[in-house]
């Protein structure tokens, strides 16, 4: 039998993004992020690794976050979750057992806010708006738990209940309130 010549393994470090875009995941240029790539991508992320009662995107977790701050902080909190277009949400245990992980959500999450001119980190009104939605998914998105969520205490959950859209509303929603905060920072 003839010897089946091998071919030098390389590894990639990308990935190919639905515009066609090659992102390094340990040192990502920023000309490699594209604001259609992360709607496509969260808006395809179930939140809470899928185990809410239903389709619950991290798209419409990121308006939601966007609508409830202070208008200077909009941005940044439909932004707050980009990183998981390209690299998936994990459970926060799991993310906390892998430090490697950590390392590649914090360089790609400083490349993402150099991007659009976001501050270095996540700002206390995006933090609250975070743990407020939280509450509220937990409430209305997640099965009865008695088990208190300590992240959670003091944390009171919005009023209004969270009416899951469909992935293609929310990515649509998604890139619509991008454009109105862009044009917003554009007319001031």
């Amino acid at each position: 039998m003839p010897e089946v010549p091998t071919v030098p393994v390389t590894k990639d470090e990308w990935i190919l993004t639905i515009s066609g875009r090659h992102v390094e995941l340990a040192d990502p240029s920023p000309d490699a992020i594209d604001i259609h790539d992360i709607a496509v991508g969260l808006s395809r992320e179930c939140r809470f690794s899928g185990q809410c009662r239903t389709f619950y995107s991290v798209a419409q977790h990121s308006v939601l976050a966007s609508l409830i701050v202070p208008l200077e902080y909009a941005l940044e909190a439909l932004l707050h979750d980009a990183t998981e277009a390209f690299i998936k949400d994990l459970p926060s245990p799991l993310k906390g057992m892998l430090p490697e992980y950590k390392r590649i959500e914090r360089i790609l999450d400083r490349t993402i806010r150099r991007k659009f001119d976001l501050p270095d980190k996540m700002s206390a009104p995006v933090r609250e708006a975070d743990r407020m939605l939280l509450a509220t998914e937990k409430r209305d998105l997640m099965p009865h738990d008695p088990r208190p969520w300590v992240l959670l205490e003091g944390t009171l959950p919005l009023p209004s209940p969270i009416v899951p859209w469909s992935s293609g509303v929310a990515m649509e929603r998604f890139l619509h309130r991008f454009d109105e905060l862009i044009e917003a920072t554009d007319a001031a």
